[in-house]
């Protein structure tokens, strides 16, 4: 059976080391080290991730490579992501965050998950980013926070 892939924006990604995000994250971050999920990051996040503090650009570090995927930028994510804009989904200045949608949609991740939750995690906005996703031939995303994905044992 197929791991859940796990698209991680870079919303998760500092929450490991912010006090209101940092218990679920990192318990999020643990599934992945063990090879429960796949986590999934994309040039996108890395790049981001180039000015936050050491710390936090470790973390990709702690989950071995075999346990992670990482999407490259591409024309279609780009024109996916172009899309939203041009319905409004998020602003001429979320451009960042529709891509982290559209990476994930064209990158073929089950789920993404982030703790934005007035561009990303936001029922009206999801609602709005599956409706481009089926009309531009895509499946639907699931959009979570990383407490909404933490396996129940």
């Amino acid at each position: 059976m197929r791991k859940q892939h796990i698209y991680v924006d870079t919303s998760v990604i500092g929450g490991c080391e912010d006090e209101e995000y940092s218990e679920d994250s990192l318990a999020l971050w643990e599934y992945f080290r063990k090879g429960s999920y796949m986590q999934v990051l994309s040039e996108h996040t890395l790049r981001e991730l180039g000015g936050a503090p050491a710390k936090v650009r470790g973390r990709i570090e702690d989950v071995p490579q075999v346990n992670q995927i990482v999407l490259p930028d591409s024309d279609e994510a780009d024109s996916l992501a172009q899309a939203y804009l041009d319905r409004g989904i998020v602003g001429p200045g979320s451009r960042a965050d529709a891509l982290h949608v559209a990476l994930a949609t064209v990158g073929g991740a089950d789920v993404i998950v982030s703790w934005n939750f007035k561009h990303v995690v936001n029922l009206g906005r999801i609602r709005l980013f599956n409706a481009v996703n089926l009309e531009q031939g895509y499946g639907l995303i699931e959009i979570r926070t990383p407490r909404e994905v933490l396996i129940d044992e």
